[in-house]
């Protein structure tokens, strides 16, 4: 059993605990989500073998589309807006002959009309009306995002304010709807996440900075200590966590 003073120094060394791309590693095991009622990468590889051009938006660090779409189409290109996943994202899929582009914050893509005959995006910003630009027409764009809500029931736990922009799939469909998409299937559940140590919980509030903007583990500690009994005595604490998911055609 941890006293005050170790949990403490347990917490922070979780916090500085390095991070990558999008790698989960040091919390695999420690941190566990259940199966969503649909799959966005069942929906994706069907579609992969009918096309030539796929963009990938959002790809963090490479990882997903490398280890879930090989063979890739014979012109397939990635974005990524976050700085430091940009290199990483480089060395994993230039040789696999996928080029990466930088975002810089708009909401214009860097690419020509009709660009693409399916377009990905996997938790990922998007502009609506720029995805419906590059797709090519009879094109697909396929997107699995994240509920407003996500992370609501952790904030709450922790006494945090939680404040983001409504999100959701009404709303989405709405707006693809308004771009020109038709929407061909749209889907909605929720992932429950357990976790099994509080030191797994700090360092996936360190990844996601967003959902707690004024964290540190000194604001919180005593929330921390709380629910860090609350594991101990019940094993895990568990989450729920809404997503969605569309596929919208450029008819």
């Amino acid at each position: 059993m941890f006293s005050k003073e170790e949990l403490f120094e347990f917490l922070i060394q979780e916090y500085e605990h390095p991070f990558s791309g999008w790698d989960f590693s040091h919390i695999r095991d420690r941190m566990v989500s259940s199966p969503l009622p649909w799959s966005y990468a069942s929906k994706v590889l069907p579609r992969l073998i009918k096309v030539d051009s796929l963009l990938d938006m959002g790809t963090g660090g490479g990882e997903f589309l490398a280890n879930n779409f090989q063979p890739f189409p014979k012109y397939t290109c990635a974005t990524e807006a976050h700085g430091p996943n940009v290199p990483i994202a480089k060395s994993r899929l230039e040789p696999l002959g996928v080029k990466v582009c930088q975002l810089c914050g708009d909401d214009s893509l860097p690419f020509k009309n009709e660009e693409f005959e399916l377009v990905i995006n996997r938790h990922e910003y998007y502009d609506a009306e720029e995805v419906f630009r590059i797709l090519k027409k009879r094109g697909d764009f396929i997107t699995k995002q994240v509920d407003s809500c996500n992370d609501k029931e952790l904030a709450d736990l922790l006494g945090a304010t939680y404040t983001v922009d409504e999100w959701n799939l009404d709303l989405a469909s709405k707006e693809l709807e308004s771009a020109g998409f038709t929407i061909i299937e749209k889907l909605a559940g929720i992932q429950l996440t357990r976790f099994f140590d509080i030191g797994a919980v700090v360092f996936y509030l360190k990844i996601v900075p967003w959902a707690i903007s004024d964290f540190s583990i000194e604001k919180y500690k005593d929330k921390l200590f709380a629910i860090h009994e609350k594991i101990v005595n019940e094993g895990f604490i568990e989450v729920k966590n809404p997503r969605f998911m569309i596929v919208a055609k450029k008819e």
